[in-house]
């Protein structure tokens, strides 16, 4: 066997060459989980994978497919300051994000942005018109992803694929779901889900690892559950009060493994979805996938047929852990490159750290057959290095099979006029039940009761993303005028205990409630008359769109998924009608474009009733349904049929 040699690159631009592999069994890592499909399939003892590569020219940077020819001349980055924790809340090293010492002002970002948003991908485009219609073709598809709701959920994730692939379903596709059988203590959210008494077995790790699936269908959709002692264990999915659990990679890996195997073995509704399956990766936690269909199955003629899509939810978390932990994976020895990290010299913990790592998104993004972000100008920002995490130039490269899809929301839960956690329900032909809600938040929450005062909210993360920092430093400020603020999150301890300081000192004007709870959450969004998100990046957001659909203007940051979804309102627009806008946006990020912000918004609401009716309706009006979406997700269906899978 040919001896392998890995020159670590010292740049970002994070070099994929070409890498010829001469053993069929992986050298020593076992092929375990589809032997009975490879009969008569199996090729020479030798292959070559062609896998591809980017390299920058005076134009920008592209891909190539060429063959490694001596070491790269490098350059190494320019030395900056690296923002944000070291891990994550699901235990992997947060992407590192570059920011030079001659710091870049928002000014200069949002005239990037403004310039770069003019010329944008005509594919993103195509998409935002939405113009396609009842699917062409139908396909096997397999959702991968860490939580879906109503099973398990800590956030956006949990919502897209709790609904897209029911919307999906009900449009003709044959639909599957693969996600862990987490502890369930309350044994309610998995009662209707049963044994398949179909075990699966796959080589990670070290060693064989044996998973068993649990499903259930309902809404039209497979509902697959990998079951596995790893799994079962108290917290939420990713760790629990101590912080995130050690074992991440090793959950994640296997749930990758049991995904692709799962079309396979899996007769669902007696048969199975076979090998023709479109596969949708969701976020670093599913990134393996498409490594895995390029790297064990392909060679040995298996899923030759498939197409990867991953979608990315937030670039901020890639699954970067210790470059020595590559060989758990179960994937051959040559493929280390398509996962292969290194961090500059100023994000390194010591002089002698070489910086080596895997990147388990990174590998997604290079091996997938199409990429989807969650909204228009989020799958921009990925592009750009404020935005990219170290990614950028990756996926600048990718850029012709990069769309943004806005998510969309559940319409039965989040509805005015059906909702069973608000005390009054309505409608945008009558608005008289939101009224009712702002009087009965008030009193639930001990406010004076005054139906003529403003009242602005806040939902969410109490973190440095959602710029809770600007908001809270915002408020002494914004107290001094005749408003009421009601705030309702939990997070960072600084956060919360400001927040208690803030209830203390402002009875009468301000309340803060420490935790979490959906029924008041959706009182809070139908009680308030506005909703405040200045967050610093938003890859899609939802509570912006849960506002609108009840009536309440959002007042956000220009960023991401914020600044597709919220247009600002113009009282010149249409011969002075006003009959334009859902909210406002506001750049740059800092506590006095906040104040200007919702100053302008709380003018409004006073003194132009009319205006501000008419904001309501057109936010009301407008179409956030996953049914939109899905659509959208079609065309890129097709796209990734088009063109021959990754290395097949």
């Amino acid at each position: 066997m040919e001896a392998l040699h890995f020159m670590p690159s010292k740049n970002l631009s994070l070099k994929l060459v070409e890498h010829r592999v001469f053993d069929s069994s992986f050298s020593g890592v076992r092929q375990v989980g589809f032997a009975s499909l490879l009969s008569g399939k199996r090729k020479e003892n030798s292959f070559c994978v062609r896998a591809r590569s980017y390299k920058e020219d005076g134009n920008g940077s592209e891909f190539v497919s060429r063959r490694s020819s001596g070491n790269s001349q490098n350059k190494e980055p320019e030395e900056g300051v690296l923002l944000g924790a070291e891990r994550d809340d699901t235990g992997s090293v947060v992407g590192f994000q570059l920011i030079p010492h001659s710091a870049i002002s928002d000014e200069r970002i949002l005239e990037t942005q403004e310039t770069e948003a003019n010329g944008f991908d005509k594919l993103s485009e195509e998409i935002e018109t939405g113009d396609t219609i009842s699917p062409r073709t139908t396909y096997n598809v397999v959702f991968v992803t860490s939580e879906a709701a109503p099973y398990s959920k800590t956030g956006g994730l949990g919502d897209v694929c709790g609904s897209l692939p029911v919307a999906l379903a009900a449009r003709g596709h044959r639909v599957m779901v693969v996600s862990p059988k987490y502890l369930d203590p309350s044994d309610k959210k998995f009662a209707n889900a049963v044994d398949i008494e179909r075990r699966a077995k796959v080589y990670c790790f070290g060693g064989v690892q044996e998973v068993g699936f649990f499903h259930e269908y309902r809404a039209g959709v497979d509902w697959v559950f990998v079951d596995h002692p790893s799994y079962q264990r108290p917290g939420t999915p990713y760790g629990d009060t101590y912080g995130a659990f050690g074992d991440n990679q090793f959950r994640f890996t296997l749930l990758c493994h049991a995904a692709c195997e799962a079309p396979l073995v899996l007769p669902l509704g007696g048969y199975t979805y076979g090998e023709k399956c479109l596969f949708i990766a969701n976020d670093w936690h599913a990134g393996l996938v498409p490594v895995l269909l390029a790297a064990k199955y392909r060679p040995h003629g298996v899923y030759k047929d498939a197409r990867s899509i991953i979608v990315i939810h937030n670039l901020a978390h890639q699954g970067v852990e210790p470059a020595i932990t590559y060989k758990n994976l179960g994937l051959p020895p040559g493929w280390y490159k398509a996962l292969e990290w290194v961090f500059p010299t100023w994000a390194r913990t010591h002089a002698l750290d070489p910086g080596e790592a895997v990147n388990v998104l990174k590998s997604a993004i290079v091996t997938a057959d199409r990429i989807v972000t969650v909204s228009q100008g989020y799958s921009w920002e990925i592009t750009t290095p404020e935005g990219g995490y170290g990614l950028h130039e990756l996926l600048t490269s990718r850029k012709s099979v990069l769309t943004g899809i806005t998510n969309g929301i559940d319409n039965n839960e989040w509805n005015p006029s059906t909702d069973e956690h608000i005390p009054s329900c309505y409608s945008v032909d009558d608005l008289s039940g939101k009224a009712e809600c702002k009087i009965a938040l008030q009193k639930e929450l001990g406010l004076p009761i005054r139906p003529d005062c403003p009242l602005i909210g806040f939902i969410g993360r109490l973190d440095y993303q959602k710029g809770v920092d600007i908001l809270l430093s915002a408020t002494p400020d914004l107290l001094q005028d005749d408003i009421q603020i009601v705030m309702l999150g939990s997070g960072e301890k600084q956060y919360e205990d400001w927040m208690r300081h803030l209830e203390s000192t402002c009875k009468d004007k301000y309340r803060g409630w420490v935790g979490f709870n959906v029924p008041i959450s959706h009182r809070i969004t139908a009680g308030c008359d506005i909703l405040a998100m200045p967050s610093r990046f938003e890859p899609c957001g939802l509570n912006q769109l849960y506002a609108m659909r009840y009536g309440t203007v959002p007042v956000v940051h220009h960023t991401g998924g914020l600044r597709d979804t919220v247009q600002t309102f113009d009282p010149y627009a249409k011969e002075g009608s006003g009959e334009e806008g859902t909210g406002w946006t506001f750049s740059p990020l800092t506590k006095e474009s906040l104040v200007s912000a919702l100053r302008v918004a709380v003018g409004t609401y006073s003194k132009h009733k009319p205006s501000w009716e008419g904001l309501m309706k057109r936010g009301m009006e407008k179409n956030t349904s996953w049914e939109n979406a899905a659509t959208q997700y079609e065309q890129v269906f097709d796209w990734a049929f088009i063109d021959p899978p990754y290395a097949g």
